[in-house]
């Protein structure tokens, strides 16, 4: 019979891309896992991920503080992935980065967790020209100034099964001829989820690092050009890269930000006009996931097994062509 610790730790915004993976690496090294989100009933796949009892799931909203405090009592650490790509209704940089932040910190202050982790992103700056950027930094800021032996992670572009990266610009390649190439030449240095996964038990399991701010990206830097590239090889498709200027890109994206899931928003266009990739100075100090023991996986390693849906019949070319290696005569 499988067994695993008394010891809880809250996973706020436990449901999301990130957190599905958190969740799992987490039940894997045998915690008991209380995962925090806004609608337990959408997140009842992640049951299965543990043993019976060994996942559970709570009810809060980072933008109530009482409702986040009262989820993560008890817990030894707690970890907050909560964040939003894009603004909609009641759900604001400002209120889910900053204040959002705070209320997690607070709560996990309250209930004396030994360990809290707050994930960011590597374009957090308060003079970032990207609102985006902006509130991560003053999130980090409120984090840091009620809980000051937080871990903040910031990640580069984060990519796996379902991210919002390859995913969506894999989707557009399928129906359209052409891709559009907003800041082709800026540098991004994409980060395996499963990655992080594997950075956050390490950080609840370890002392180090406390009060730190690390960056996690991946073993290499792309442009953004480059990264197109890749998918269409990986997807066996040829498109038309078309480049557009910031200043054009901008006011494209400004009627598509109204659309429920916006495929871009001028604050992303933003943010596309500065590099994402780790710092020297994180580098240096081994504030990255080589200075965790963590050898980082390449996009040539995990990204292809799950956009080979996107390519011509989908995974069905895999099997016919195996099936005709296998009809070789040098294979009989």
């Amino acid at each position: 019979m499988r067994t695993f610790r008394e010891e809880i730790v809250s996973v706020i915004g436990g449901s999301g891309f990130i957190g599905r993976h958190v969740v799992a690496a987490l039940a894997s090294a045998g915690w008991r896992v209380r995962v925090v989100c806004r609608r337990p009933d959408l997140a009842q796949f992640l049951l299965p991920l543990g043993a019976p009892g060994q996942i559970a799931l709570a009810q809060a909203n980072v933008r109530d503080a009482d409702s986040v405090r009262r989820a993560v009592h008890g817990s030894v650490a707690v970890l907050n992935l909560a964040g939003i790509l894009a603004e909609r209704g009641k759900q604001t940089f400002e209120a889910v980065h900053v204040h959002g932040a705070a209320a997690a910190a607070s709560a996990a202050k309250e209930a004396r967790a030994r360990t809290f982790i707050h994930i960011s992103a590597i374009g957090a700056d308060a003079e970032s020209p990207s609102a985006y950027g902006r509130s991560k930094a003053l999130g980090e800021r409120e984090v840091q100034r009620i809980f000051p032996r937080a871990v903040i992670l910031r990640p580069s572009i984060v990519v796996g099964p379902e991210d919002e990266f390859f995913n969506r610009f894999a989707a557009m390649a399928r129906i359209s001829p052409v891709l559009p190439l907003v800041g082709g030449k800026t540098r991004l240095q994409p980060v395996y989820v499963g990655d992080i996964a594997r950075a956050v038990v390490k950080l609840v399991e370890e002392d180090g690092h406390r009060g730190e701010i690390l960056e996690l990206g991946g073993p290499e830097v792309f442009t953004f050009r480059e990264l197109m590239r890749f998918l269409l090889r990986v997807i066996r498709r040829r498109r038309l890269l078309l480049p557009l200027p910031f200043a054009l890109a901008k006011l494209l994206a400004w009627p598509a930000q109204f659309l429920p899931g916006p495929p871009i928003t001028p604050d992303q266009v933003r943010m596309l006009q500065r590099d994402n990739v780790i710092g020297a100075a994180a580098a240096r100090e081994g504030r990255t996931l080589a200075g965790l023991g963590i050898e980082a996986e390449g996009i040539e390693a995990v990204v292809p097994p799950y956009l080979e849906r996107y390519a011509p019949a989908g995974q069905f070319v895999i099997v016919r062509e195996s099936i005709a290696e296998m009809l070789q005569p040098e294979n009989r």
